[in-house]
């Protein structure tokens, strides 16, 4: 066995492949734009990112101390593309941020605050190399080491830039302290939230995405953490040093109300349980199959119960906390869809009529048909065009709304097909089940969750003031129209492949470029149409739209999570 394993080592891994240039080249483009002190973390974590990634990728797999952690058969670990896709974008942000500070009274607040978001996006995803580090030195030494130093002395740099500029910037003193305290929880946070992605849902994700998924949750819900703890009478209030924003608006907040009530959810539901069956210990005993039929069904009524007491209580009491409303969400939510209601009723019954129509027929043919299940996934891409592309240039508020709700929905649904929820754990699954991919498991379905927040956050993120008018749209166009027209014209045309291993073709990736720039000059010329005033620089957009599909060609990593945002980023640009 020992002799296999030696003969298994794998050897030296490549240090340039098309998947790791892409990711440079975006990343060198992003650094560009922006100012030296900020650039120079980034190429210090894409540095540390790479060496992790080398560092993995050549470790034998039945020999690396990252064995433990189970990821996505047949992707690569993705780590180079995980650890620099967020901080690239909060930094595109940022350099958006900066054009715009004459034209808002609050830009120097949201610009400091925005600032602050991209450290703990970048120090959130350093922690976590530092975590896959810190198992890796529990190899025996081999060929990659030297690639383990490399790690080591990038992130010792990357610390270094990051403690200078705070100490250039301020004058020391508690802003500097809670400033690093800050810092510290996010990246204790990240750490300890990609260990339980990767344990608690093995071969769900590789590490790239688990990456890209804990630093963007834990940035998430840092936000809200901080804005909660500003609302809150200290004495020594959190907002003088945290430099929160005040131009949340009522909708923002009661989407980040709904989706941080989901997402407690599971855990006031595991507690309830656990209080359950505490309760029932002293009690009469059953057969085994009596008992779990019970247990089944009072676990759903459990189930419901939390989920009444999260959305009628719970959130009501934070977005008045925060935001002061004083109405409950639903009711606000209400009032907005009727004010204005021609034009959103219109919108949402049109929705309605799409969904039926696209689910009752893709269903059916998934069902009896022979059709490829890729191409089948990728017509609803196109009906999420539909849906999505006129809302975002005549009701683009309300468009915010709506993917709220919906990824709401789906957080609900997902839940209770994995605890098989009475009566409706059996029947989602079935219906889940017929849209899935080799990317999806028993454990977790991610293509749809994955399709919505593709779309919905370029869309999020573009809310406010914005002098790129096709950033919104950069989920639509990336995944929409450039994802499907790849695969579609690949599948059915393409000859020539990008590797020899990989399925890939260039014809659909030209195929993909071609129709989302002519995707573009459509949408550019209906939004001037519409009264938005255009600043995008075609030559810019000709690049991030050629990055964006060399990615979809190269990476094995899930396209509809990192496509939109790297296109997101360089549209900003």
């Amino acid at each position: 066995m020992a002799g296999f394993a030696r003969a298994t080592a794998s050897p030296a891994p490549a240090l340039l492949t098309g998947e790791r240039l892409v990711v440079f080249l975006f990343a060198a483009r992003v650094a560009l734009e922006a100012p030296a002190g900020l650039a120079a973390p980034l190429a210090a974590l894409a540095a540390a990112a790479l060496a992790v990634e080398l560092t993995v990728d050549g470790s034998a797999p039945a020999s690396s101390p990252l064995r433990r952690f189970r990821t996505r058969p047949g992707a690569s670990s993705g780590i180079l593309l995980g650890a620099t896709t967020l901080p690239c974008v909060m930094l595109s942000r940022l350099i958006q941020r900066s054009r715009l500070l004459s034209a808002d009274p609050n830009g120097p607040e949201e610009f400091a605050y925005l600032e602050m978001q991209y450290w703990a996006a970048s120090i959130s995803c350093l922690s976590v190399l530092a975590f896959f580090l810190w198992h890796l030195q529990q190899a025996p030494s081999n060929g990659t080491s030297k690639y383990f130093k490399y790690g080591s002395l990038s992130i010792a740099l990357y610390l270094m830039t990051y403690f200078l500029s705070f100490l250039l910037k301020t004058n020391g003193g508690l802003m500097v302290t809670t400033n690093m305290v800050y810092m510290i929880c996010h990246g204790v946070a990240a750490v300890i939230l990609i260990k339980h992605i990767l344990e608690k849902f093995p071969s769900c994700s590789s590490f790239g995405e688990a990456l890209l998924v804990s630093s963007g949750l834990v940035l998430y819900f840092g936000d809200m953490l901080t804005h909660t703890l500003s609302k809150m009478d200290f004495s020594m209030s959190s907002k003088a040093f945290m430099h929160t924003p005040g131009t949340r608006s009522d909708m923002t907040t009661i989407i980040q109300g709904n989706l941080l009530g989901l997402f407690l959810l599971p855990l006031l539901y595991k507690s309830l349980l656990q209080l359950w069956d505490y309760c029932r210990m002293e009690g009469k005993q059953q057969t085994q199959a009596a008992e779990e039929h019970k247990r089944k069904r009072i676990g759903s009524a459990v189930f419901y119960i939390s989920l009444v007491v999260v959305l009628m209580f719970l959130v009501p009491s934070w977005t008045h906390l925060v935001q002061g409303l004083k109405v409950h969400p639903f009711v606000w939510i209400i009032n907005y869809m009727f004010t204005d209601s021609h034009e959103r009723l219109a919108l949402c019954a049109y929705w309605i009529c799409v969904i039926y129509v696209s689910v009752r027929r893709f269903y059916s043919i998934s069902k009896q048909s022979k059709t490829e299940r890729i191409l089948l996934r990728k017509y609803y891409h196109l009906v999420a065009v539909l849906i999505f592309s006129p809302a975002v240039i005549f009701q683009p508020a309300f468009l915010d709304l709506a993917f709220g709700a919906a990824f709401a929905v789906f957080i609900t649904l997902e839940m209770i097909r994995i605890w098989e929820i009475y009566p409706l754990g059996h029947v989602v699954h079935q219906f889940m089940n017929a849209f899935t991919d080799h990317r999806d498991s028993e454990i977790l379905i991610v293509s749809h969750f994955s399709l919505l927040l593709g779309c919905a956050l370029p869309k999020w993120m573009s809310s406010g003031l914005n002098d790129r008018p096709l950033a919104p749209f950069a989920g639509i166009l990336s995944l929409g129209i450039g994802d499907t027209m790849a695969s579609m014209i690949g599948y059915k045309y393409g000859v020539l492949r990008w590797s020899k291993t990989g399925k890939k073709t260039i014809e659909g990736t030209a195929a993909g470029i071609t129709s989302v720039l002519a995707a573009c000059s459509i949408l550019v010329s209906l939004l001037a149409s519409s009264g938005y005033i255009l600043s995008q620089n075609w030559l810019s957009l000709l690049i991030a739209v050629t990055l964006s599909g060399l990615l979809e060609a190269y990476t094995a990593q899930l396209d509809n999570a990192f496509i939109p945002l790297v296109f997101y980023s360089l549209l900003c640009l």
